[in-house]
């Protein structure tokens, strides 16, 4: 397991597509369709916007790399620790966000047409 430097997180997160980062109060965020999906809140960590079984199983399944992180009394997200995570469980972590916020056009594979015949 190596460390994951900033910019390979948000190359990560910017590989899906029509993602775009734009500022969340001075810190880099990762969005589709205008919806925040993962933020950097500093150079150690990413925050992945899971739903809360989601970020449960993530944190039960890679205690050494992942937490839960609140806002108040929500679970709002999974923080991966960057130096303790390596590249295919935030990859990962980060589609199942992406996932969750994508529109439907982007979500959904495109259905195949040889399957009618």
């Amino acid at each position: 397991m190596s460390a994951i430097t900033p910019a390979q997180a948000s190359a990560l997160a910017l590989a899906l597509p029509e993602s775009v980062e734009s500022d969340h109060h001075g810190r880099p965020s990762f969005r589709v369709n205008g919806k925040i999906f993962a933020t950097l809140p500093d150079a150690a960590h990413m925050n992945v916007m899971l739903d809360e079984p989601g970020i449960r199983t993530a944190v039960q399944a890679h205690p050494e790399a992942c937490a839960e992180r609140w806002w108040g009394k929500r679970l709002a997200a999974v923080q991966v620790d960057l130096e303790r995570g390596d590249p295919a469980l935030l990859s990962e972590l980060l589609a199942d966000a992406w996932e969750d916020r994508a529109p439907a056009r982007l979500a959904r594979p495109a259905p195949d047409p040889s399957a009618d015949r």
